[in-house]
């Protein structure tokens, strides 16, 4: 893809690419991007599909064998119990799309037709993020709204809950909300570290070890550090309510991850304004 093809319209610095007409031509030009790299497709399918999938298993599974099933586990059956187990699974691979989509162009080069063609690289790295975003929103709406009613087909009567409740449809709106910018965070790890390899470890050290490993430390200050951890935080938004043990509202999860997310992004702008291509 040539620097020309990469972005139509008025050149950089041209009356067209200083407003909102030339960052429009921007997103289009990187929404086209990013469905050209096989990645994107992969990743998402194997996110979607591979979600449902064993979301459906479990269901299955725990119809087949309710009898067996504990009381407390019953009370488990909700409808985030719908899509939990398929979210957990589409974390991995929505950070790894999310690192592919900007480590990607420094490992083929590409990211040097990108600049010559948007000298601008805040407006170039915006323009990324905000595609990205909206494919990670909608493949995570995917993975809900596909889990829910075959969870419910599968469980019958044993899901007491369902969408029609406003506090359901936000649990469930805040899949995509959760996984766009958990990918966001893992874009910006990308274009940080602008390897993929390097960026990929670098996330799962994050949220696995910092993360999971966060619980380990005693006391009070133990359960704040593990509540405010980027993942720890923002999957809050999947819950229809706050649970007695959570220190942060769902919503409150949430900012916590846009947050730290936001900070990131705003480093990998300085820093790509900043260091060679």
């Amino acid at each position: 893809m040539s620097a020309v093809t990469l972005f139509e319209g008025p050149a950089a610095g041209a009356t067209g690419d200083s407003g909102l007409a030339g960052f429009g031509q921007l997103l289009r030009s990187e929404w086209t991007k990013i469905w050209s790299v096989r990645s994107t497709a992969w990743s998402l399918a194997i996110l979607v599909i591979g979600g449902i999938g064993l979301s459906t298993v479990i269901d299955g599974v725990t119809a087949a064998h309710w009898a067996t099933v504990s009381a407390a586990d019953r009370q488990a059956i909700t409808v985030k119990g719908a899509f939990g187990a398929g979210l957990d699974f589409a974390q991995l691979p929505m950070c790894v799309l999310g690192v592919l989509v900007i480590t990607s162009e420094y490992g083929t080069g590409m990211i040097r037709s990108s600049l010559l063609a948007v000298p601008s690289r805040k407006r170039l790295l915006a323009a990324k993020a905000a595609v990205f975003a909206a494919v990670a929103f909608a493949a995570g709406e995917l993975l809900a709204f596909g889990c829910v009613p075959i969870g419910q087909a599968l469980l019958g009567s044993r899901v007491p809950e369902s969408l029609s409740d406003s506090a359901n449809l936000c649990a469930a709106l805040g899949v995509g909300l959760y996984l766009a910018a958990l990918g966001l965070f893992a874009f910006a790890v990308g274009a940080l570290v602008r390897h993929t390899a390097g960026a990929i470890t670098a996330v799962i050290v994050i949220f696995v070890a910092f993360g999971d490993l966060s619980q380990l430390i005693p006391g009070t200050v133990g359960k704040y550090v593990n509540a405010y951890m980027p993942a720890n935080a923002g999957i809050l938004v999947t819950n229809a309510h706050q649970q007695a043990t959570d220190l942060l509202s769902p919503w409150q999860g949430f900012g916590v991850l846009c947050l730290w997310t936001a900070i990131l992004l705003a480093v990998a702008g300085i820093l790509l304004a900043r260091r060679d291509a």
